[in-house]
């Protein structure tokens, strides 16, 4: 419709030629335009909190590609209804290409998101208005969530481009390029979380008004996640090591680690904020994606309303968990009952948790525990000097909580594969099984890993199918996956953007 009106217009003007060049050129009186905005702290924590409701978004659908694309969870398939079949469910058999729908969206998440980080950092240095002591901090939060969204970008894709400004004309997005290497976007990132660290207030001295935004704890527990990654063990020792003394702890009882009555508690060193039971639209959303199909008021509480059955737990995530382990009924539940009927479809239990209004619920997303930061913790150091006794009481502070007894004595490579099982059903379904499992393999590593995890799905599958059949792609997992695909839109817009090695 709005394109019809600038034709009349454009029509009304050339009869009527007293009409000047600029007469489309008008400001929308309901919108405040970028070029009088930031021009106080105010205005530019009102920008940075736009940009907390951009990872909303971008938490509620990154499940997809951190957990089903995982040996953690699959799919509770609508044998009636496979709309969902050439996008999100892609991702669970592996058969991903570079028009899923899934993989533009996620793109354009990201850099949508990091448009606003990037011209928030340039109106914010700009800014003759706001005192420089008042700047720090809030370009160091800046900072880090570039540095954040980058983290993530890189080890989806690999070499992504690197924008950093913003543009001054159209003509420039289509001189994007890839970087040369990956090396280039995590020394971009490994800049800016230092800048993060250097400026961001610590949790006991943030203002209560901004309780669940980045911290200097949020910057470390990234930065030592990145020198994981990236290998550079001793500097994630000193890294993780500075979070110790900040006042973090473990929750007694982890139940109450993701209690909505507990959001943002001591444990918590970063979390994605969520508020329900309103109508303000900060909602998430995350038990009605993963309940089971046919739960109906079972799980969620409410009849009538469409359950995702996505995020399903495995039989093999369900078969990680030990003996006695205190964190397996708190996670996940192996079946529910309707009408007086067991059905053993097991699902995602952590976020469930009671609200008033359906669809509405208040649940936020852990992306860094203090948990996670002790078994980064005892990783770094076993790769770098090897196990100890050090490194065995950071997973032994995690075990003990759980119920289970301690671990002692073992070897480098058993120390290894300690802490990586205990990771996935420590933070089980919080979106790490599969950067943990990329940090850890090789490609050609992961896809013998995943490809076994997929002969077992298709031998004994978690959920009954209702008699669709397995394709014969399904399942099937190359070295190439390592990355997704750049999306075939993004190449297709700009030709000087390059695909991932082994995508057509």
């Amino acid at each position: 419709m709005k394109y019809i009106i600038a034709i009349i217009s454009l029509i009304f003007c050339s009869v009527l030629f007293s009409c000047k060049k600029d007469f489309l050129n008008k400001t929308d009186p309901t919108r405040i335009g970028v070029d009088i905005f930031y021009q106080d702290a105010a205005q530019v924590n009102r920008a940075i909190n736009g940009i907390y409701g951009q990872l909303q978004g971008i938490t509620s659908v990154n499940y997809i590609f951190k957990e089903m694309q995982s040996d953690n969870t699959t799919i509770d398939m609508n044998p009636s209804d496979r709309g969902g079949a050439a996008g999100w469910e892609a991702f669970e058999y592996s058969t991903v290409n570079p028009g899923n729908g899934e993989i533009s969206n996620l793109w354009n998440r990201y850099y949508s998101a990091l448009y606003n980080v990037n011209l928030s950092i340039e109106k914010l240095s700009a800014s003759t208005t706001i005192d420089d002591a008042v700047k720090k901090p809030l370009d160091a939060e800046l900072k880090f969530l570039r540095a954040f969204l980058y983290f993530d970008l890189v080890r989806y894709f690999g070499n992504v481009a690197l924008v950093t400004n913003t543009f001054k004309t159209p003509a420039e997005a289509f001189e994007i390029i890839r970087t040369e290497s990956v090396d280039q976007v995590y020394t971009q990132i490994e800049t800016d979380l230092k800048e993060a660290v250097a400026g961001l207030l610590t949790r006991s001295d943030q203002p209560a008004a901004q309780r669940g935004r980045a911290t200097k704890g949020s910057a470390l527990a990234t930065l030592g996640e990145m020198y994981l990654t990236v290998k550079k063990y001793p500097e994630a020792v000193s890294t993780l090591q500075s979070i110790l003394p900040m006042g973090y702890d473990l929750v007694p009882d982890y139940a109450d680690v993701f209690g909505t009555e507990n959001k943002n508690n001591i444990e918590s060193v970063f979390e994605i904020q969520y508020q329900g039971d309103n109508d303000l639209g900060e909602q998430s959303n995350f038990m009605y994606v993963f309940a089971p199909r046919e739960s109906s008021s079972s799980i969620v509480g409410f009849a009538g309303q469409g359950l995702g059955g996505r995020n399903i737990p495995t039989n093999n995530m369900i078969a990680a968990y030990e003996a006695g382990d205190l964190r397996k009924d708190v996670s996940l539940k192996t079946g529910f009952t309707k009408d007086g009927v067991l059905y053993p479809i097991p699902y995602v239990n952590k976020y469930n948790h009671p609200h008033n209004i359906p669809g509405r619920t208040n649940d936020n997303w852990p992306i860094y525990r203090y948990a996670n930061v002790l078994l980064m913790l005892a990783e770094a150091i076993n790769e770098s000097t090897g196990p100890g006794s050090v490194a065995e009481g950071y997973l032994n502070e995690v075990r003990h909580r759980a119920g289970l007894d301690p671990l002692s004595g073992l070897g480098k490579d058993a120390f290894r594969t300690a802490v990586l099982k205990e990771r996935r059903v420590e933070l089980a379904f919080e979106n790490h099984r599969w950067f943990d499992l990329k940090r850890t393999m090789t490609p050609a590593e992961l896809a013998a890993f995943m490809n076994a995890h997929g002969t077992a799905e298709k031998a004994n599958p978690t959920v009954p199918r209702g008699g669709v059949a397995f394709n014969q792609l399904d399942y099937i997992y190359e070295p190439h996956e390592y990355l997704l695909p750049v999306p075939a839109p993004q190449i297709l817009i700009n030709s000087k953007l390059t695909q991932n090695d082994g995508y057509n």
